[in-house]
């Protein structure tokens, strides 16, 4: 159970005290708080804006942080709230618009494909610095990527830019969930004690990747395409 190293949010916890492991970071919650004192200045949704934040605070300060020390799973979990969860929610609030939608999403690709290979993720766990720069690029490229997408007057290549990067995600799970090996070895005495192997975790992993994740940017692709394109085809 014991790792060689302590990544952020702490060692792996254990089952019977996990529920007390909250991230206290003085840090992160002052960022948040920051974030948040900005809500009266956004220029789009303020709800949408506050639920950005609230997402973030889950996946910082919650017992989620620590658990992702235990189970690679839950750290796929952690990723996923933080860019189809909170970076949409981040874009609508704070009414972010960007044209670069190529390097938008080769960026995210990126990002998503290097902190889910076994030697970048290992570093990160292993250096506060590392994990912080994962967690920013992860979610400054995700912030990014759905202001390209949600650009007005864009819908039709917001489309093809979800619907990409649904692609690339689903393919990172299904190697993630039909690998014969464990490939991360954080976790591969972490996982028994919540009742996993580390290959089972991995595979769980993939699936979490593979379909829920999936599910924003599907909905994003059909609203895009029930409020863009429909409505300008049925006017021709």
């Amino acid at each position: 159970m014991m790792q060689p190293f302590a990544p952020y949010c702490g060692p792996a916890p254990l089952p019977d005290n996990l529920w007390m492991s909250w991230n206290t970071d003085p840090a992160i919650i002052l960022a948040l708080l920051a974030a948040a004192a900005l809500t009266p200045f956004v220029q789009g949704s303020r709800l949408s804006w506050m639920g950005g934040i609230l997402v973030l605070a889950v996946a910082f300060l919650s017992p989620i942080c620590a658990m992702a020390s235990a189970l690679f799973s839950v750290r796929v979990l952690h990723h996923v709230l933080i860019v189809a969860v909170a970076a949409p929610l981040l874009v609508m609030g704070a009414r972010l618009h960007a044209k670069s939608d190529g390097p938008a999403f080769i960026s995210h690709l990126a990002a998503i494909w290097i902190w889910h290979m076994p030697q970048p993720y290992s570093a990160a766990l292993g250096s506060d610095a590392i994990y912080w720069l994962m967690e920013v690029s992860l979610l400054g490229t995700g912030i990014w990527l759905w202001a390209a997408m949600m650009a007005p007057g864009r819908a039709g290549r917001g489309i093809a830019m979800s619907l990409a990067t649904l692609l690339q995600m689903g393919m990172l799970g299904a190697l993630l969930t039909f690998a014969s090996r464990p490939l991360f070895a954080a976790h591969a005495t972490t996982t028994y004690a919540f009742g996993f192997s580390p290959l089972e975790d991995q595979q769980l992993a993939g699936l979490l990747m593979w379909a829920p994740a999936a599910l924003p940017y599907i909905g994003f692709a059909l609203h895009s395409l029930c409020a863009n394109i429909l409505p300008q085809r049925e006017g021709q």
